[in-house]
């Protein structure tokens, strides 16, 4: 004859005994087998050959398919005046002008700028022969630590092209006459380049001195 089975009253368990059943349950999965980290997967990366010309003189090279505008000018061809700042499209540092329109080169890959014609800082003057707006920076100190003004000059240069070409911004009331290079438009078409030192009032400053040179 098989014994009784115990009931729940017949069972005397205390706090600490119970603690330690659960202890010991709860360690089981964790000592069943070795643990081991799994190794990353690993491959060579993929490149592609990409074409382009910068700042007036054709370059073509071979890049990880990865690698932004912004790295390739800077590692690559070693055209450090494009800053790399927040790396996200948000501080305007890395301004460059592709095809006459100014972008971010942080925001773009490389190779989906294939025979495009790309300026940068370095294309737009030197120091023997500064650009307009390079020289206009300069007499209305527009810059002060320097580090964002490589992007402050090609999007200066970029939205004083845009306002001759009649594109509207978010600020331009009248949609059916040319926009004007009021300050108002200038502030708004600039506000995606930061300048932490604040040297704003002095940008629209010598971006209007340079529009008007221009009429």
């Amino acid at each position: 004859m098989e014994p009784d089975m115990p009931t729940p009253g017949d069972i005397t368990l205390n706090r600490r005994d119970l603690m330690v059943v659960a202890g010991a349950c709860a360690a089981l999965p964790a000592t069943t087998g070795p643990t081991r980290a799994q190794p990353a997967p690993r491959g060579e990366p993929v490149t592609a050959a990409v074409s382009l010309r910068v700042n007036g003189e054709q370059r073509s090279l071979s890049v990880d398919t990865r690698t932004t505008l912004l790295d390739l000018l800077r590692e690559q061809l070693k055209l450090t005046g494009t800053k790399k700042g927040c790396d996200h499209g948000q501080c305007g540092a890395c301004t460059v002008i592709v095809d006459g329109q100014r972008i971010n080169s942080c925001l773009t890959l490389a190779i989906m700028n294939q025979g495009a014609e790309v300026t940068t800082i370095e294309g737009l003057g030197s120091v023997d022969a500064l650009h307009p707006m390079q020289a206009a920076f300069v007499k209305h100190d527009g810059f002060q630590c320097g580090y964002c003004t490589p992007g402050q000059i090609c999007s200066g240069v970029a939205v004083l092209d845009e306002i001759k070409a009649g594109i509207p911004s978010h600020v331009t009331t009248d949609l059916t006459a040319a926009p004007a290079v009021t300050e108002l438009e200038i502030r708004e078409r600039m506000s995606g380049n930061i300048c932490r030192c604040g040297a704003y009032s002095n940008i629209v400053e010598a971006m209007t001195d340079v529009a008007g040179r221009r009429a």
